[in-house]
């Protein structure tokens, strides 16, 4: 006999909601949380669809565990200390393998970012999973979108261009050593948020924003939101040892520059100011836009276009 809703609920994801802000979980019609005094609430919600985000063949486990990433990424660019999330789960029918699968993706999850799951909702139709994230802030602080000004330096943490290489090797369009494909499909599935540098940013970087729809797309929704041009040097983007042993340079830049799904930082720090874990990768300018001294043949991903970036699934 199929499960219900809430045997659902309560075999697979009742034991996720401990923490320490954390007075009511899963198992009422609401959560009970407890911010510290002097504190706000930052929230966001991404959504992956089956066949646009990730695809049927790929393991629950990495599913869970990604989209997780995925919205927490948001409260990284934000500076935001991780307090809870819930969970809303569409699926086209009750496969408890499935489910006990993607349930040890997300205790994963909520082990490596202290992200308790206190709720959320299951219910029947095409697989989709909504992750909602709730942060902290304090009550003066926020990374914005919309501080950058003319003369700060243009950073990004970590490497760019790995998912959108990982997906160049599910579809066979390149067979690097299985050492490198390997990195490079754990790039993919398993992104890591980096709330720490977001952390570490906070109070100190002008602006910020994650890297989910390629580098120039993102860096162009900074630069709009702060009203400045951005210059980046296509020579100084990090790539990893995976990505740079690619026999095309150009290729490789191409991925680094518009492909989706990396979940790094790409920040602006005023003059003087430094901050461990980061790449210099241009300057701000007077203007408007993103520049860049290479043309890659794109921007990065966009939902409703016709032609799809690199950077997505489908």
């Amino acid at each position: 006999m199929p499960l219900s809703e809430f045997e659902l609920i309560y075999r697979y994801f009742s034991a996720l909601g401990r923490g320490e802000a954390v007075d009511l979980s899963v198992g009422d019609d609401c959560a009970i949380l407890r911010p510290a005094a002097g504190e706000r609430l930052a929230t966001s919600v991404d959504t992956m669809v089956c066949g646009v985000h990730f695809g049927e063949d790929d393991f629950p486990e990495d599913i869970g565990f990604r989209a997780v990433s995925t919205a927490a990424s948001d409260l990284a660019a934000m500076g935001a200390q991780p307090l809870a999330m819930t969970v809303a789960l569409t699926l086209p029918d009750a496969d408890e393998l499935w489910l006990q699968t993607f349930s040890q993706g997300l205790a994963q999850a909520v082990s490596a970012y202290d992200l308790p799951l206190v709720g959320g909702d299951t219910t029947r139709g095409p697989l989709t999973i909504s992750v909602q994230v709730l942060g902290t802030l304090p009550a003066s602080q926020a990374l914005l979108r919309s501080g950058a000004s003319d003369g700060d330096a243009l950073f990004v943490s970590g490497t760019l261009g790995d998912a959108a290489a990982a997906l160049a090797v599910q579809r066979g369009e390149w067979r690097p050593g299985p050492e490198h494909a390997e990195y490079l499909l754990e790039r993919l599935h398993r992104p890591r948020a980096r709330l720490d540098l977001g952390a570490k940013l906070l109070g100190t970087a002008s602006a910020a924003i994650d890297i989910s729809d390629g580098l120039l797309a993102d860096a162009g929704h900074l630069a709009a939101a702060s009203g400045v041009r951005l210059q980046i040097e296509s020579a100084l983007v990090p790539l990893s040892p995976a990505l740079a042993a690619h026999p095309d340079r150009d290729t490789a830049l191409a991925w680094a520059l518009t492909g989706g799904d990396d979940y790094e930082l790409c920040y602006c720090l005023p003059p003087g100011v430094a901050v461990a874990g980061g790449t210099r990768i241009g300057r701000v300018t007077e203007g408007r836009g993103v520049d860049c001294d290479m043309d890659p043949g794109g921007r990065g991903f966009r939902h409703f276009d016709d032609a799809r970036a690199s950077g997505s699934q489908a």
